[in-house]
Parts: structure tokens; C-alpha cells; sequence
């Protein structure tokens, strides 16, 4: 039963890896953006988990966004073509707003480690949602 779990999280690994060399081939846009999103999230809660800036709630936060993407459990299975990683893609993007809301710009944008770009678009736009949903 071990072994099996070692050669799943060996396999994930490597699948994470092997798109990410991929998605650096990949010409600049959305499409590029996109293969590079969800590495680059696990990649920025991981340092902001060892933020001191960080407080607890949104570092908890975060450890759930690790695991939810590093989990082999999926509501919507990874095989399936373009909607597979769209379970992961909504937890972490929901838990970035949230943990955006408790730490300066300049904390999140540092440990950010992609093209800033979408990070900002993401965060902004879902703001400007807020920000329209009031008035009416």
C-alpha cells in the first residue's frame, strides 16, 4: 500500500514538473499564463507560509491551498481534458483573495513568483466584482 502511494506522489511529481518545463515553451499569453498559474501558487504559499507578515489564520489557509493541490483527491478527476485542474485552480484562487485581504500588496506580489500580471488581474478584478456588486 506504501509503495503505491510513493509511486502516485512520484508520479504527480513528476506530471508537475514535466508542465511546468512545458509551459516555459509555450508562447507569452493567457495559455502560458494559465500552465504556470497553479505552480506558481503552490510555489507562493510556500513562502508565505514563512512569512512573519503572515498572520496564523491566513498561513492555515494557505496549508490547506498545498494540500488541496497536492492531494490526489479530486472533485473533478486531473485525466479529464482542460476541466480537470478546475477544482484546484477555483480552491486556490479563492484562498489567495482571502489571504490578499490580511496582507499588504507588496508581501503577496514578492513571494509571487510568476509574471505579476495575472496575480494582480485576478485579485483586482475580483475586487472591481465587489466593488459593482454594490452599487447595485
Amino acid at each position: 500500500m506504501i509503495r503505491l502511494v510513493v509511486i502516485g506522489l512520484v508520479v504527480l511529481l513528476t506530471s508537475w514538473v514535466l508542465l511546468v518545463l512545458l509551459a516555459r515553451r509555450l508562447p507569452p499569453g493567457l495559455l502560458r499564463d494559465l500552465a504556470e498559474f497553479l505552480p506558481a501558487c503552490v510555489t507562493t504559499a510556500r513562502r508565505l507560509r514563512g512569512n512573519p507578515a503572515v498572520p496564523r489564520r491566513a498561513k492555515v489557509a494557505l496549508l490547506v491551498a498545498i494540500l488541496w493541490v497536492l492531494s490526489p483527491i479530486d472533485l473533478i478527476p486531473e485525466f479529464l481534458p482542460v476541466i480537470g485542474p478546475l477544482d484546484d485552480v477555483v480552491v486556490v484562487v479563492l484562498i489567495l483573495s482571502y489571504v490578499a485581504r490580511s496582507i499588504p500588496r507588496p508581501v503577496l506580489l514578492d513571494a509571487w513568483p510568476a509574471e505579476p500580471r495575472l496575480l494582480v488581474r485576478l485579485l483586482d478584478g475580483r475586487r472591481g466584482e465587489t466593488a459593482r456588486g454594490s452599487h447595485r
